[in-house]
């Protein structure tokens, strides 16, 4: 179980964005729940089927026991947070077929929704990375395109090769978690980004590697190597400083914001998890959720009486 809570704790670093005292908190919390199954719930079951074993029950329980301790609404929903965090990953990863936080109940602290960028915001991030003519820029531009255009996580946007891209039938081919293929089309504006950086810019980045035998990824830093996942974090924070986009820019909020503008301008429930990869569709009706929220948010600041 520890090894999945570290697994976890990297997804979170590395797709998240999530800050370091995040990142520690929700460490430290999971811990502790660690701790709390470890006297409740023993087993020597293989880690998968620990995990599928805990149930609804088990979380009220352990819920109860915080309960006791007296901690602040803020902090108890942080630990409801993340063990919803820790399920939901538990789904993505396939270790787990039954979601037994679906059910808990945080209290209520306010009403908040995961962090993404309007369409207006989109507009400007992109308008001002076409105007950077360099190499990396656009390399960049071509990477930021992909992303917006399909929502990919950025673990499949780093792993993706040359022979994944189908420019004639306008789509790519994405090895997601589980080692699950899925198909997805990208749209003309960013096939033809993407062209341009395929045919004119990767072939300049290839001619850096020197020592190494010859890279198939499609996306190349400067050393001809394959972009990491810490790499392109790094591109998009300098792309949003650059922009002037206020909000904490990761990857993880290009996921939401195309997850987001699908659901707001009518994409179906289903189509939407097949894009994203979800193997719950709990996992995707959250977007539901964060678009009507968004909205009546606008309406209280637009509305002369709300």
């Amino acid at each position: 179980m520890q090894k999945t809570i570290i697994s976890f704790i990297g997804h979170l670093v590395s797709e998240r964005g999530l800050s370091q005292n995040t990142i520690t908190a929700y460490r430290n919390d999971l811990h502790q729940f660690l701790d709390f199954l470890e006297i409740e719930k023993p087993s020597n079951k293989r880690t998968s089927d620990i995990w599928a074993n805990i149930t609804t029950d088990d979380l009220k329980t352990y819920m109860l026991a915080l309960q006791k301790r007296d901690y602040s609404k803020t902090t108890l929903a942080r630990k409801i947070a993340s063990l919803k965090s820790l399920f939901g990953f538990l789904i993505d990863e396939g270790l787990i077929h039954e979601n037994p936080t679906i059910r808990l109940i945080s209290p209520n602290k306010g009403t908040s929704i995961p962090k993404f960028l309007t369409e207006k915001d989109i507009n400007t991030l992109l308008k001002k990375m076409s105007s950077d003519d360099s190499i990396n820029g656009r390399r960049n531009l071509a990477m930021l395109e992909l992303m917006y255009a399909t929502g990919i996580r950025v673990s499949e946007l780093v792993s993706l090769n040359t022979k994944d891209v189908n420019y004639e039938e306008s789509y790519i081919r994405c090895l997601g978690k589980g080692s699950k293929e899925r198909l997805i089309t990208i749209h003309e504006q960013a096939k033809n980004t993407l062209l341009h950086y395929t045919l004119q810019i990767r072939p300049l980045l290839v001619s850096n590697k020197r020592v190494t035998p010859f890279e198939n990824a499609l996306f190349l830093n400067n050393r001809g190597q394959r972009i990491t996942r810490q790499g392109f974090w790094l591109i998009i924070k300098r792309c949003a400083i650059d922009a002037n986009i206020q909000i904490n820019l990761t990857p993880h909020t290009l996921r939401h914001s195309f997850a987001t503008h699908m659901v707001q301008n009518g994409a179906p429930l289903r189509f939407l998890q097949e894009i994203l990869g979800h193997s719950n569709i709990s996992t995707t009706q959250a977007y539901t959720h964060m678009a009507k929220t968004h909205v009546l948010q606008e309406y209280d600041k637009a509305h002369p009486r709300a």
